[in-house]
This record gives structure tokens, C-alpha cells and sequence, in this order.
């Protein structure tokens, strides 16, 4: 599935210059994105977690959950994105079942990475208990 066909809404293409802050960690969520362009790299804490290319998406945790952003999203180079905001997102999940499995693949992929940083990290087992 070609995600930049959903994200089509050309008013919503926004372009940015090489090192832009596209939303920072901590900020209030509202749309989600895809590459259409360029790179994107998703940083957590000075952490480069992941380099996102064309069809990449990023921002989709907080129109699912409400909550604020884990991590910021800058250009690593000159790029173009395509943002889809709260109601597309749900008219999508809802009329699009394979949009909503693409979605949640992507979200599982780095749910597994996460899980191998943390495994890494810690020499015994983790407790949700720890802070």
C-alpha cells in the first residue's frame, strides 16, 4: 500500500529546510505524517532512534492515544511531508482496514527496537516498577 496516495490532500504538504524541527518532544500531537521527500530522523533524548525515508510515517502514536509527543521529529535533509489530521486519521482506520494494518505494523517494528535497546541495556530483567 502506497501511503502518500492516502496522505494526497496537497493543502496539507508541508515542506522543510535540512535540520528543521518538524514537532518536538513533549508538544501536543494533532496530525500524524509521511515522507514524502527526503529524510526525517525521530530523535529521543539526542538519540537518532530511526531515519525515516518516502512512505515513512511518524506521529501516529499521538492521534491514537492523546497523549504528547515521545520524541522529535527534524529534517535531515530537505523534505517534503504530508500531514493528516485527528478525523482523516479515523475516517482512514475505519474505511481503510489496510491502512490501519500498515499503521499498526510500523508501530509493532519499533516496539521491537525499543524492546532490543532496552534488553541491551539491562543486564537482568526489567521491572515495570523501575524509573
Amino acid at each position: 500500500m502506497i501511503l502518500s496516495n492516502i496522505f494526497a490532500d496537497a493543502s496539507k504538504a508541508r515542506s522543510f529546510a535540512a535540520g528543521t524541527v518538524i514537532f518536538e518532544k513533549g508538544s501536543k500531537g494533532d496530525e500524524m505524517y509521511v515522507v514524502k521527500e527526503g529524510e526525517v530522523d525521530i530523535v529521543i533524548d539526542d538519540c537518532n532512534f530511526e531515519t525515516l525515508s518516502p512512505e515513512g510515517i511518524f506521529g501516529e502514536l499521538s492521534l491514537i492515544d492523546q497523549e504528547t509527543r515521545i520524541a522529535s521529529a527534524i529534517a535531515r535533509t530537505d523534505c517534503t511531508v504530508q500531514a493528516i489530521d485527528k478525523r482523516r486519521f479515523l475516517f482512514l482506520v475505519q474505511e481503510t482496514p489496510l491502512f490501519a494494518i500498515q499503521v499498526m505494523k510500523i508501530m509493532a517494528n519499533r516496539l521491537r527496537r525499543v524492546d532490543l535497546i532496552v534488553a541491551k541495556s539491562h543486564s537482568g530483567p526489567l521491572s515495570l516498577d523501575e524509573g
